[in-house]
């Protein structure tokens, strides 16, 4: 590391200082440029002044629509959104400002986030008229997207999806039923996947470009989680969208929604970072100053020791995360092997890290609204959207058989 790099990192410590940025000694690690190191710092800058007010509870839809508005407007939905050519995304800097906006709050992450999902799939295969309607609103923050993929009974496994798209005229005519669909109620648009039945299973599916006040679809029926955001089912009936509106090809849309998925997963560990970030900062605080029986938390061994464990789990969780960002952008290479570890091992350890920070915490841990206690909320999700855990370890070991199938050919 040179002496600027150690003056960036030098001077990002401090986190309990607004703007401060977290988790700054990872920034000297040789995943990243001197561009990203200044963009943790601008980020970290922004969010320390500007999500401070935001909370998790109160208003998730009004919050997330002016979050939308604030992110585009500073600048931050732009590296979401990679406008025509997907393959300059740059997976280090959506990760890193996953990871800044999570650490800050919850809904700032999951804003950001689903611009980029949302609007993922148009970049990868819309053509240059959806593409020029869409995504510079998106970027902006003057459109709100989302993406629906999942349905009732059909969630992991994709090839049982039953909404489906009938060709009439110029037309598709769009039936069934959307759930667990984020952003849903308040998105200006869905990227929506349904049969169009050129094949059995996955091969069988098509995407298309919705708008959400298209007749015939409906986002009435909310869903109330946990970690309060936008959430809703969608019921199609006789939903006509334009044929123009297909992403890609049909029979396309199953490898159009996993190669939008295997560009956004990485990031999802990078969010789980950075709630394991905040866990490990509130518990290193509440330990230096709560005193018990002479001395403070932190005074105790047992502490100590779970402060150590928190510790290696978030720096391991983070080797992952930028271990795959990296080899993406600097290889142009498929992480779907690497993507799958680092999501799977830091959504997986930040749950540990936030329960150990609720525990140390005692009763103030579940008292409703403390920080400690609205990250527990928080993390529970990650384990399972955008593929579940075990889901992830299916995708890792059948990566490892198959690499050890072709090193056996001759």
């Amino acid at each position: 590391m040179d002496k600027s790099q150690q003056s960036m990192a030098k001077n990002a410590l401090g986190s309990r200082r607004v703007g401060a940025v977290q988790g700054a000694e990872a920034l000297a690690w040789p995943f990243f440029a001197d561009t990203h190191r200044q963009l943790a710092l601008r980020a970290a800058q922004w969010a320390g002044e500007a999500l401070g007010e935001w909370t998790h509870d109160a208003d998730a839809d009004g919050v997330c629509r002016r979050l939308v508005r604030e992110m585009g407007a500073a600048g931050w939905l732009a590296y979401a959104v990679p406008g025509e050519d997907v393959g300059a995304l740059d997976l280090r800097s959506i990760c890193l400002l996953r990871e800044c906006f999570a650490f800050h709050g919850g809904l700032a992450d999951f804003a950001f986030a689903m611009q980029g999902l949302g609007s993922g799939a148009i970049s990868l295969a819309g053509n240059a008229v959806l593409k020029a309607n869409y995504l510079p609103r998106v970027a902006r923050g003057e459109a709100i997207a989302a993406f629906a993929l999942s349905e009732p009974e059909s969630g992991s496994d994709v090839g049982a999806m039953a909404t489906t798209a009938r060709r009439e005229g110029d037309s598709y005519v769009l039936d069934g039923v959307k759930t667990w669909i984020s952003n849903g109620g308040i998105a200006d648009f869905y990227v929506l996947f349904a049969r169009t039945g050129e094949a059995a299973g996955t091969r069988g599916l098509s995407a298309f470009v919705v708008d959400a006040d298209t007749p015939g679809i409906n986002a009435d029926e909310r869903i109330d989680i946990i970690a309060p955001h936008p959430m809703a089912t969608l019921r199609l009936s006789g939903c006509r969208v334009p044929a123009d509106r297909m992403l890609g090809s049909p029979g396309e849309g199953f490898k159009v929604a996993m190669r939008t998925l295997d560009v956004f997963r990485t990031s999802v560990g990078a969010a789980a970072l950075g709630f394991a970030r905040r866990a490990l900062r509130e518990a290193i605080g509440y330990a230096r100053t709560r005193h018990m029986f002479g001395q403070v938390l932190a005074d105790f061994q047992m502490t100590q020791a779970k402060l150590a464990d928190m510790a290696t789990a978030v720096d391991a969780a983070a080797l992952l995360v930028y271990r795959a960002a990296w080899t993406r952008d600097t290889t142009g290479k498929a992480i779907t092997r690497e993507a799958a570890m680092g999501k799977m091992y830091a959504t997986e350890s930040a749950q540990q890290v936030i329960d150990s920070a609720v525990q140390m915490f005692g009763g103030l841990g579940v008292v409703s609204g403390h920080p400690v206690e609205r990250l527990y909320r928080e993390i529970r999700a990650l384990r399972i959207y955008e593929g579940a855990t075990e889901v992830q370890k299916l995708i890792i070991a059948r990566q490892l058989l198959s690499a050890a199938e072709a090193d056996d050919k001759p």
